[in-house]
């Protein structure tokens, strides 16, 4: 029997890249076709544990496999220090093995002043443009590009960001292979490109990252199953899809603790899926719900919480209502909580949630909220009653 096939940590690539197929095979071909395509400056946007990283991963396999240079980072307030300090450098001596050639074609140098002259010209500076630019130059010459990744974009990091965007700004003017994707939650984006610093990156390709669909969800719990050497009842692959509402997170987290509920037999029943959901739900409240909640004023919390006497949508002026104040107040915080990504607007006056189970663990943990489903229409409505006893 081998190892159990699925990943629910953060960042980690599922056996099965289900519903991201299409997206990879875009960038894909804009590394390999050596022609500008608009996704070779793009921003993509989702929910915690929707699976942002995990494309951000697939990319930079799909841009290795072509060729080109990988910068691979993640927003913080070291970071054009650390590029220009350790990773620019690093890079210039990797791949630069000119470097060494034109020092030996000068004639009359020794070893020892030929280390030293190749470790001067690619110093540590300051100037993240022309290390970033010398780089490009070194991937022209080997006829392919550069691709910057950067995740967990956020506003706290803007002046980081900022030097990175005009330098990319210069660089595509300047025609070189080069490609930036970033990272990072919706209202965290946001606050991002309304900085007047950042104006080239409003120019990017915005992905907005969804659930899975319910056959997308099934493939990514199947496949991985059989592949391993064991095989899923079709009841309990059907209950596994459903308690998942499509959502990445809960796909692995479901997998995984089905397959380590009775590791032994050889198919994983309805009894074992049963259990999982009930356990992934729980970390899915710990891992997604709470961190998600952390940064709301307690008004957001509030107008969560009288959405969370509903079972379905709820009706704006029910919302203000419950929380004691005017229709045009709630509007307010309705904005906010749309753009931070916790709920989204449903019909004229409606409001519903994103995130799977938020209205469950809300309501489990006295702060109240709801949420319905961030799955495609393809998804069903209802949800299996995990209830049962086993």
């Amino acid at each position: 029997m081998s190892d159990n096939p699925f990943r629910p940590s953060f960042g980690r690539t599922p056996p099965v890249l289900a519903g991201r197929d299409d997206l990879v095979a875009r960038f894909a071909d804009t590394f390999t076709s050596g022609a500008w395509a608009p996704e070779r400056t793009s921003l993509i946007r989702g929910l915690r544990g929707i699976g942002k990283t995990v494309l951000l991963n697939a990319i930079e396999d799909a841009a290795r496999g072509a060729g080109w240079f990988v910068i691979s980072e993640t927003a913080r307030l070291d970071l054009v220090d650390s590029l220009t300090r350790t990773v620019l450098p690093r890079l210039l001596r990797e791949h630069d093995p000119d470097g060494l050639t034109r020092h030996l074609i000068g004639g009359g140098i020794s070893s020892v002043s030929l280390s030293t002259r190749v470790a001067e010209e690619h110093r540590p500076e300051q100037d993240l443009r022309d290390q970033l630019t010398r780089l490009c130059r070194v991937a022209a010459d080997q006829r392919v590009g550069v691709l910057i990744t950067l995740d967990e974009i956020h506003g706290d990091v803007v002046d980081q960001i900022r030097p990175l965007t005009i330098a990319l700004q210069h660089l595509q003017r300047e025609e070189f292979d080069v490609a930036f994707v970033g990272a990072g939650l919706p209202g965290s984006i946001d606050e991002v490109l309304q900085d007047k610093g950042t104006t080239f990156l409003r120019r990017a390709t915005l992905i907005e990252l969804d659930s899975l669909t319910l056959d997308e969800t099934m493939r990514a719990l199947r496949e991985p199953i059989h592949t391993a050497g064991r095989t899923i009842a079709a009841e309990a692959l059907e209950q596994a899809a459903l308690a998942s509402r499509g959502y990445p997170f809960l796909v692995q987290a479901i997998g995984s603790y089905a397959w380590a509920e009775s590791p032994e037999e050889d198919e994983i029943t309805p009894v074992a899926v049963r259990a999982a959901s009930r356990r992934a739900h729980r970390t899915m409240g710990s891992n997604i719900h709470a961190p998600s909640l952390t940064k709301l004023s307690a008004t957001d919390r509030t107008f969560l919480a009288a959405m969370a006497h509903d079972e379905g949508p709820s009706r704006l002026g029910d919302v203000a209502n419950r929380m004691g104040v005017e229709t045009k107040y709630a509007s307010v915080y309705r904005h906010r909580l749309i753009t931070a990504g916790l709920i989204d607007g449903a019909g004229w006056g409606k409001v519903e949630f994103t995130l799977p189970y938020l209205r469950d663990y809300l309501r489990e943990h006295v702060v109240a909220s709801t949420l319905q489903r961030t799955a495609k229409s393809t998804f069903p409505k209802t949800e299996p009653d995990l209830r049962r006893p086993d």
